[in-house]
């Protein structure tokens, strides 16, 4: 099985809800939510992709960095490189159908792991997808991180209880998801939080506490000031709100008010290992990969998986071989230009 395969069943597995482009750009889903595009025209999910390629890489072969060290500390937990699964659900409505949701997340999660890193899981609409979730990840030992919706806070809290129950690495909140079309068509309410409502749902665990869906300096000092211990800088791959900034753009200035104080992670437009050390490069502890993990179990289950976040770790340390890094600190802004 190589990318190629891979790509081709997905293609046919998911045919009328994702192209399987050649270059996943957000330009021929432009508008398909529920489905695999970007909100309207589309133009938040292609802004993360475009601003992305506007950062350029500084060749650099006089060195010693011959063997990489690409190991990552997440919370209390070792990662052999900084790239988590993101948190994606809806497999009947948004990817059609030819996984199972529990199929979809067992793959997720098992392709993460086998790969040496973990993957989120998420929340959605249909109430038994965060208990699949919950169960297959229990299945492994807690490795991994749920992240729920922000539905009301008591719903919410009694999903961080049922997280605890398997002993995860960390639980969340994808607060970008105030806005979702598709909780809007199954009736299930989410909506933005005050402060005093993170602050109420933080507290109530011990858990290191996820915020996903932070793009400016204002709300990443909110995040700390909760008590928040990562913040996901995120526009929901562009599938929330039409016209927004790209992740990348907006890293920086919030590396810039947030830097010491807690974990930044991103996600947005990532479809190399290349990509992945630009967005250390511009300020990420991390990042989270979306639609091409879902390519990946659509076309090859776990090991399909597995073969997508091992060719982004192969490419990452071909990356950092070829610019000098010897390990993840050494990615810095002067390892790249900026053509924006």
């Amino acid at each position: 099985m190589d990318l190629k395969e891979v790509q081709s069943v997905a293609r046919e597995k998911m045919k009328g809800y994702c192209r399987v482009c050649p270059v996943c750009n957000g330009v021929a889903c432009a508008g398909e939510v529920p489905g695999m595009g970007g909100s309207l025209t589309g133009s938040s999910f292609k802004i993360n992709v475009e601003d992305l390629n506007k950062v350029k890489l500084k060749l650099k072969t006089i060195h010693d960095a011959k063997n990489p060290n690409l190991n990552f500390k997440f919370f209390d937990t070792n990662l052999d490189f900084p790239i988590i699964t993101a948190p994606i659900t809806g497999s009947v409505f948004n990817m059609g159908g030819a996984l199972t949701e529990r199929e979809y997340v067992d793959s997720a999660v098992n392709g993460s792991i086998s790969s040496g890193t973990i993957a989120m899981i998420g929340d959605s609409a249909d109430l038994t997808m965060y208990e699949e979730g919950i169960n297959i990840l229990k299945e492994v030992n807690g490795k991994g991180v749920p992240i729920i919706k922000p539905r009301e806070n008591p719903s919410v809290i009694q999903n961080v209880k049922k997280a605890e129950k398997i002993n995860p690495i960390a639980v969340g909140m994808d607060i970008d998801g105030a806005g979702l079309v598709t909780m809007a068509l199954k009736g299930q309410p989410v909506g933005p939080k005050t402060i005093e409502e993170l602050k109420e749902i933080v507290s109530s665990t011990n858990l290191p506490f996820i915020l996903k869906g932070i793009m400016t300096p204002e709300e990443a000092k909110l995040a700390v000031e909760i008590g928040a211990k990562a913040i996901v800088v995120s526009n929901h791959g562009g599938r929330i709100l039409d016209h927004t900034q790209s992740t990348a753009r907006v890293l920086p200035e919030i590396k810039e008010a947030v830097d010491g104080q807690i974990m930044i992670l991103v996600d947005g437009g990532i479809r190399s290992g290349v990509d992945v050390f630009k967005m250390l490069a511009l300020g990420a502890d991390g990042v989270l990969i979306g639609r091409p993990i879902v390519i990946g179990a659509f076309g090859g289950y776990k090991e399909g998986v597995s073969l997508v976040l091992n060719n982004m770790k192969n490419e990452l340390y071909q990356a950092m071989i070829l610019t000098g890094c010897k390990d993840l600190a050494s990615i810095d802004r002067s390892k790249i230009s900026v053509e924006w």
